[in-house]
C-alpha cells in the first residue's frame, strides 16, 4: 500500500511503462458508482492528513486519503461546513473519493456543487508526473480550470493527491417544514419559491409531501414559514441526513436506482416505479425496471440525462455522449492518461 507521493508516483510510472491498468482505491464507499473495472489496486488510504486550514480565509487543504469525517469534524469546531453537503455512504469515505465521484447532497441547489468549491488540486497523471492546478482563493482562477475537471471524473484523468476546498459558515438557524401536495403543485411551488429571496437550502418531494429546509436567522426562517405554511418537523437534521446518505425508505430497494437530471420545472416523467425529487425538481431518483433505452428516450425528450446509480442493468451506466462530446472526452483522457491506465472504462467503455 502506497504511503506517500513518491511511492504512488513510482507505482503509476511503473504501470505506465508496462501498460498495466490501475484501479484507484481509498474508502471504497462509492465503489458501486460507475462501470465495473479491473486493474491493479492503487490504494490511497495511507495518504492522509490535513495540511493547511485557515478558518478566517474559509479554505482547507488535505491529502486525498483523509477521511471525510476528519475534515468535517475539524471545520465544525469553527462553525464551518462543506457547502455542498456531500454524501458519505459509509464511515470510511475520503475527501478524494468525494471529489472523484462529484456527488453533492441536499444543499446543492442553493450552495453549489462539489466542483464549485474546489479551489485547487495536486494530481499524478497517467505518466507518473506530479502536477498542481488552482490555488487557495476563487479569484486566482484564470482560463480553463483543470482542478474542477477532476470532479466527477472517477479517477480516469489523474490520481488525486491533494485537494483545497472552499468552506462556508454554518447557518445560525435551520428549520424544515412539510406540506402535502400533488406532484404538479409540488414542482410549481419548488420553482416558485426558488425564485424568491427565501433562504431555502434543500427541498425533497416523496410523492405525497414536500419538505423544505430554511437556513438563516431565526426571524427570517420564521417569516418564511409564515409565508409558505405547512408543518414544522422536529427531526430535521436526521431527515436530511437520511436523504443525503440514502437511508430514507425510498432508497431501500432492490430495483435499479436511476439518477435523473432534468430542468427543474419539468412535469412528472412518464416512467413506471416510484420516484422522489430533490433540488427544486432538478434531480429525480427513480426505482424502476423500465428498459434503459425507453427511460433515456423519455429523459432526453425533456432535455435531461440519466445514469444508473445502483443496480447495473445496462453496460451504459452514464448517459450516452454525442459524437462531439465523446471526441472531447477521448482527447482529455489522452492528454492526462495517454496509455489509458487510470481506472480505464470506469465511466465509458471507450476510455
Amino acid at each position: 500500500m502506497a504511503e506517500n507521493k513518491e511511492d504512488i508516483k513510482a507505482q503509476v510510472l511503473e504501470a505506465y511503462k508496462n501498460h498495466r491498468a490501475l484501479q484507484i482505491q481509498a474508502g471504497e464507499t462509492k465503489h458501486f458508482y460507475g462501470r465495473n473495472i479491473n486493474g491493479e489496486p492503487l490504494s490511497l488510504l495511507k495518504h492522509t492528513g490535513i495540511t493547511e486550514y485557515e478558518p478566517s480565509e474559509l479554505f482547507i487543504t488535505s491529502h486525498s486519503g483523509t477521511p471525510l469525517i476528519e475534515i468535517e469534524q475539524a471545520i465544525e469546531k469553527h462553525n464551518q461546513m462543506l457547502p455542498f453537503e456531500p454524501p458519505y455512504f459509509g464511515s470510511t469515505a475520503t475527501v478524494g473519493g468525494m471529489v472523484a465521484a462529484g456527488l453533492s447532497g441536499p444543499r446543492r441547489a442553493s450552495a453549489g456543487a462539489v466542483r464549485d468549491c474546489i479551489l485547487g488540486v495536486d494530481i499524478i497523471n497517467g505518466k507518473g508526473e506530479y502536477l498542481h492546478f488552482g490555488g487557495k482563493v476563487m479569484k486566482n482562477v484564470a482560463g480553463y480550470d483543470v482542478s474542477r475537471l477532476m470532479c466527477g471524473a472517477l479517477g480516469t484523468l489523474g490520481v488525486l493527491m491533494s485537494i483545497t476546498l472552499r468552506l462556508a459558515p454554518m447557518p445560525p438557524c435551520e428549520q424544515t417544514i412539510a406540506i402535502s401536495l400533488n406532484p404538479n403543485d409540488a414542482i410549481q411551488k419548488m420553482n416558485e419559491w426558488a425564485n424568491t429571496a427565501m433562504p431555502i437550502s434543500a427541498s425533497f418531494y416523496d410523492g405525497n409531501d414536500l419538505y423544505v429546509r430554511l437556513s438563516g436567522s431565526l426571524s427570517t426562517t420564521q417569516a418564511c414559514i409564515d409565508i409558505i405554511g405547512g408543518e414544522c418537523i422536529d427531526w430535521s437534521d436526521i431527515f436530511w441526513k437520511n436523504i443525503r446518505e440514502h437511508a430514507h425508505d425510498f432508497f431501500i430497494t432492490d430495483l435499479p436506482l436511476w439518477r435523473i437530471s432534468v430542468p427543474p420545472n419539468t412535469p412528472p416523467l412518464k416512467l413506471s416505479g416510484s420516484y422522489v425529487m430533490e433540488w427544486n425538481g432538478g434531480l429525480r431518483w427513480y426505482a424502476t425496471e423500465d428498459n434503459a433505452e425507453y427511460l433515456r428516450a423519455e429523459v432526453e425528450s425533456v432535455d435531461g440525462h440519466a445514469c444508473v446509480f445502483r443496480g447495473n442493468n445496462t453496460e451504459q451506466v452514464f448517459h450516452p455522449l454525442s459524437d462531439v462530446s465523446m471526441k472531447i472526452h477521448r482527447k482529455l483522457k489522452h492528454a492526462f492518461d495517454p496509455a489509458g491506465i487510470l481506472n480505464p472504462g470506469k465511466m465509458y467503455a471507450e476510455f
